[in-house]
């Protein structure tokens, strides 16, 4: 199986004052802490970012491991981010991750793309039935076309992505913790608190 990892970085944090995968987590970009997790069981990395001068500070900060590819529009919007994503993936099954997860799980992750075969997406649910489309593998080509119905309905949510695929197997996150006991792979670090709640579970 070959698989790619987008990740999505378009978005300017406010609280931060810059672009939220700059942010520094121990002297290391938050993009940069996500890519390290994640590279060594995907076969590329896509990083999304949202005009031309965010993808020349991004090549500051990354290095030849990840490939940066700008957003079809300026909508900042995460399906927008995606299928920009999917267009450019080379392999069969595709990773979504936020730049702002520098927790995510490498067992987790794998233990994701091994749910996918046969399947049009692999989705994390909460029991509240919440879902984490942010971190969860698709069928690249079955995703991009999906994501292009979405957009052509007018619709700009993953979750309408989602709805125009057939086949999707939905993960429970009790299951998901029963492999890494006190998971913290969904923690978004979207404030200070957050980014020193992440330091405090870093090794």
């Amino acid at each position: 199986m070959q698989k790619s990892a987008i990740i999505l970085a378009g978005g300017f944090s406010r609280r931060f004052g810059s672009d939220k995968g700059l942010v520094l987590l121990r002297d290391k970009p938050l993009v940069r802490h996500v890519i390290d997790k994640i590279y060594p069981v995907v076969n590329e990395v896509l990083v999304v970012v949202s005009s031309e001068n965010q993808k020349k500070t991004f090549k500051l900060v990354l290095k030849k491991d990840a490939k940066i590819i700008i957003d079809k529009d300026n909508s900042q919007s995460p399906l927008i981010g995606a299928m920009t994503g999917f267009e450019a993936s080379n392999c069969e099954y595709s990773l979504l991750l936020p730049c702002d997860a520098p927790l995510v799980s490498t067992n987790i992750i794998q233990f994701l793309f091994d749910m996918s075969i046969n399947r049009r997406a692999v989705i994390p649910r909460w029991p509240s039935g919440y879902i984490e489309p942010l971190q969860a593998v698709y069928h690249t080509k079955s995703a991009l076309i999906a994501a292009k119905i979405a957009l052509r309905q007018g619709n700009m949510n993953m979750r309408s992505m989602i709805d125009n695929l057939h086949g999707v197997r939905y993960i429970s996150t009790m299951v998901i913790e029963q492999l890494e006991p006190g998971f913290v792979t969904f923690l978004n670090v979207n404030t200070p608190e957050d980014l020193r709640k992440a330091e405090s579970f870093l090794n």
